[in-house]
């Protein structure tokens, strides 16, 4: 697999999530087998720009790995501009967003409000890749409705106006993340386009993951919920697909450690205050089938001191 000059160390990517592929997550999951990892989607608007939380999302000059970037925006000047910051700030491949279902986000014109009107698609894909000389990516979703699916024209575009890979999401805009992904346009598209295509949606097993692959014919997955509380599934998966076989469950100890890891990262990069209210739905996410009732949830989500955090962490994962 590979984007532009770009050789992936294999095709199973993460993906872009707001709110959660920070830098902390994007660094275990490579380290735990994601051949790339594409950061939180950040603003074209300027005026966020130096936010705190912007601030944190552009943090990612020596960054292990490819460093992958997505944009979003709705104005071709300034997905341009956007897209220049982040090479600047040492992206390597800059990815638009045009797959985002939030409502926040498309009531801006951005993410998927974009799929219906091909020609404002069309000329900021173009303005993005004229303004920058690393590669460009483009995530879509199929379309906005299920009346109204044009994945494979928004892709031919991208292709015409130099996008160097395609991600897929197998829903629609109004079907937000309901139901069940579809991967018949992710096929389809495949069969008419020539730049690489990555299938996304639903994909949370190994057996799931080489059936999208096999069915649609993609060049590469990408994983998103898949991975949450669950990072090590890119290893397991590239396992699979490799060998036929699956690899055995990670124990309790090893899956321990890689939860007090990454909740310690977390706070080491968003500080004693941000830290743990960002690592809440992390551990929430790990700890899904242990605490089946929220018990120890709800005792987590009231610590505010990192500290205490690990402590209670570690309680609860030795008995």
């Amino acid at each position: 697999m590979r984007i532009g000059q770009y050789q992936l160390d294999n095709n199973i990517i993460l993906a872009p999530m707001a709110g959660v592929t920070d830098r902390p997550f994007r660094e275990l999951c490579r380290s735990l087998g994601a051949g790339l990892a594409v950061s939180e989607m950040l603003s074209s608007n300027p005026r966020v720009w130096n936010s705190q939380k912007s601030k944190l999302r552009m943090d990612y000059h020596d960054e292990s790995g490819i460093r992958s970037v997505q944009i979003s925006g709705s104005e071709p000047f300034a997905m341009a501009k956007a897209a220049q910051l982040t090479v600047q700030q040492g992206a390597q491949i800059v990815d638009i967003n045009m797959g985002c279902p939030a409502k926040k986000v498309n009531k801006k014109k951005a993410g998927s409000a974009l799929l219906p009107h091909p020609k404002l698609v069309q000329a900021i894909l173009e303005s993005v890749v004229d303004a920058v000389d690393v590669p460009v990516t483009l995530k879509i979703r199929t379309g906005w409705d299920p009346e109204s699916i044009n994945g494979l024209e928004i892709a031919q575009i991208a292709e015409q106006s130099g996008i160097q890979a395609l991600a897929v999401h197998g829903r629609t805009r109004q079907c937000l993340y309901n139901g069940f992904a579809e991967y018949d346009t992710i096929k389809r598209i495949k069969e008419n386009v020539t730049i690489p295509v990555i299938a996304n949606g639903d994909i949370t097993s190994v057996e799931k993951a080489k059936f999208v692959l096999d069915y649609t014919g993609a060049d590469a997955i990408m994983i998103g919920r898949g991975a949450q509380g669950a990072p090590w599934i890119f290893n397991e998966i590239n396992h699979y697909l490799k060998t036929g076989e699956q690899l055995a469950p990670l124990g309790q100890m090893e899956i321990s450690s890689i939860l007090l890891s990454h909740v310690k990262a977390l706070h080491g990069f968003y500080g004693e205050v941000m830290g743990p209210r960002i690592a809440r739905k992390h551990v929430g996410w790990y700890l899904k089938e242990q605490d089946q009732l929220g018990y120890f949830k709800r005792q987590f989500n009231g610590i505010d001191c990192p500290l205490e955090q690990l402590n209670a962490l570690e309680n609860f994962l030795n008995h």
